[in-house]
Parts: structure tokens; C-alpha cells; sequence
């Protein structure tokens, strides 16, 4: 499979009244088509920031310094917002954090289909309204027809992000980016979701980046991982890999944060990770790994392939 997206040394950071402060440190990752790429680590790590610059949908104060990022060859970073508003949600589709949020709630489920089918599919009239029925129906919701005439506090939070995955698959977009798509559902609809997300990379061969904190989700989709701690990009191998074979401390440390039936007591990793104004001398991890020598202390790792297509940032290798 060839890659259709490739993140390319990316720098990131916030441009605040006392300066620079870089949150994302020479990112890089690549996703093939038809592949669910995930992408993991603790709350603050640079997950969704390394993503969003792709879709160059940054908050307001923060900029990229340095990187490219390549969709089919070519580099979305020199693109200007124009070309940026015909790869939004034509090519590139966000799926974002809060689908309670995410919809218009004065205008219907299907003036928001079909705003969007005529933007970036340039139908209109009954040509529009069945490729916006369509969606529904493949995201599974029942009577798509009648349900077009919705608005959007009349269905539930799975239901939402169902229709924002049918605005994807309505504008056959190749590559959806899901914010933590799950995150406020409950386990049965967090399944359904999930099983929607497979099926339709499955029969249209779309590739998903998936950020995520939750493993299990992870481990039952992604077929590649990409884990990342204080912004850099630590550990990087297919799934199978990374739950049985892991190799950075960090991401055994993910890994064993697990509740312990026994006791009700949930094994953690010690310690805090380091906030945006932290200034850590090599490893950033070294201040709560166990393996931590002298070298972690002063120099900072690059990240190496050290088996084929299997990347670690760690002095232990």
C-alpha cells in the first residue's frame, strides 16, 4: 500500500506574549490508503495539534515553524486557504471531539447534508437529497428519508456522530482525521461507531487517522500505532507490535495502566508529564522512567528503525 499522507518533521508551537513556546517536536508519521493509523498518549502530548495542522485548522495563537506535510506528493503547508477550503471536507473529512457541538442546531440534519454535498459535490435538488440519504442510510440510521427533516436535538449523541460520518462519506472524502470519536458515548455506542468506521474503510478503502487515549479501542481497529509523549513521537510499529512487542518505556508504561481487580486500585505511571513551559534536558520521558541512565539525562534520542518498520526514540536502543 502507498502512502497517501505523510507528517514530515513537524515543528509546533504557541506564539505568546513571552515568546515561543514549541509543543510539538519533529513529528513524523505516514498513513496508507486503507489503513487506520492510531495515534496514542496522555492527554496534552500533541495528538490532536500534530493532526489538526494537516487540515491547517490550528488555534489561533498557535503556528507551525517548521515540517511539511505531503497528501498524494503534494505539500499541504504551501497551500493557500482557498486551496485549503477544496481539501476540507472534499478530501480530507474532520471528525471532531463533541458530535453534541459539532451540527447547526437550527437547521435540519439534511440542510446541513446537503449545504455540503452542493459545496463540495456541486449537486443540487433530488440529485443532492439521495446521495444525502444514501450516507445515512450507510451509517446505519433508520428511516434516512424522514430522518433528513431532523434537527439535531432530536438525536442522541451516537446518532450525531453517525451523521457526521455520513458528511464524510457524502463527499467521498479519502482520509477521515476522528478526534477522539468515542470519548462521550457509552461502551455500546463507542462499538457501533467503531463498527461503522471499519466497514466503511473497508468497502471504500478510506484511511482513518484515529486519536484516541482509550487501548482498547486501539487495539480492536488500528492496524498501525503511533504513540506520542510531551509532543515528540516515541514509538511508532504496527498494533500487533506495539501490545506485544513494545519497546519504549513509555509505551509499556501505557500499557500496564490497568485496574487491578484484586485491590480496585489502577496501576499508573509515576509522576506528571511536563507542561508546555517545562525545560527538560534530553529524554523528556527520563524523569519518570525506570530505565533512565546518565545519557537520557543529557541527550535527547532521535527516533530509529530498529526492526522493519518498527521506530523507537530511546537511548536503550
Amino acid at each position: 500500500m502507498s502512502n497517501i499522507l505523510e507528517v514530515k518533521n513537524l515543528n509546533i508551537g504557541f506564539n505568546l506574549s513571552d515568546g515561543f513556546l514549541q509543543a510539538v517536536y519533529d513529528v513524523s508519521f505516514s498513513l496508507k490508503k486503507g489503513e487506520i493509523l492510531a495515534i496514542v498518549g496522555e492527554s496534552g502530548c500533541g495528538k490532536t495539534l500534530s493532526t489538526m495542522s494537516v487540515l491547517q485548522l490550528l488555534p489561533e495563537t498557535a503556528s507551525i515553524k517548521s515540517g511539511e506535510i505531503f497528501y498524494k506528493g503534494e505539500n499541504l503547508l504551501k497551500f493557500s486557504q482557498k486551496q485549503m477550503q477544496q481539501i476540507r471536507g472534499k478530501k480530507i473529512a474532520l471528525i471532531p471531539q463533541d458530535p453534541m457541538t459539532s451540527l447547526n442546531p437550527l437547521y435540519t440534519i439534511g440542510n446541513q447534508l446537503l449545504e455540503i454535498i452542493e459545496l463540495h459535490q456541486g449537486l443540487k435538488g433530488k440529485e443532492a437529497w439521495d446521495v444525502a440519504v444514501k450516507a445515512l442510510e450507510r451509517v446505519k440510521i433508520p428511516d434516512a428519508e424522514q430522518k433528513m427533516k431532523s434537527y439535531p436535538h432530536e438525536f442522541s449523541g451516537g446518532m450525531k456522530q453517525r451523521v457526521i460520518i455520513a458528511m464524510a462519506l457524502a463527499c467521498n472524502a479519502e482520509i477521515i482525521i476522528a478526534d477522539e470519536p468515542t470519548t462521550a458515548l457509552d461502551v455500546t455506542v463507542q462499538a457501533q461507531i467503531m463498527e461503522i468506521l471499519r466497514e466503511i474503510k473497508k468497502q471504500d478503502d478510506i484511511s482513518i487517522i484515529l486519536i484516541t487515549h482509550d487501548l482498547g479501542v486501539v487495539a480492536q481497529n488500528a492496524d498501525r500505532v503511533v504513540v506520542m509523549y510531551a509532543g515528540h513521537v516515541v514509538e511508532n510499529a504496527d498494533v500487533d507490535v506495539i501490545f506485544n512487542n513494545p519497546k519504549h518505556p513509555y509505551t509499556k508504561a501505557l500499557l500496564d495502566v490497568v485496574l487491578d481487580v484484586n485491590t480496585s486500585k489502577i496501576k499508573t505511571i509515576n509522576g506528571q508529564p511536563p507542561s508546555i513551559n517545562d525545560s527538560i534536558s534530553g529524554c523528556f520521558f527520563h524523569p519518570r522512567c525506570k530505565k533512565c541512565f546518565d545519557k537520557c539525562i543529557e541527550e535527547k534520542p532521535n527516533i530509529k528503525e530498529i526492526e522493519n518498520s518498527h521506530f523507537v526514540s530511546c537511548w536503550l536502543y
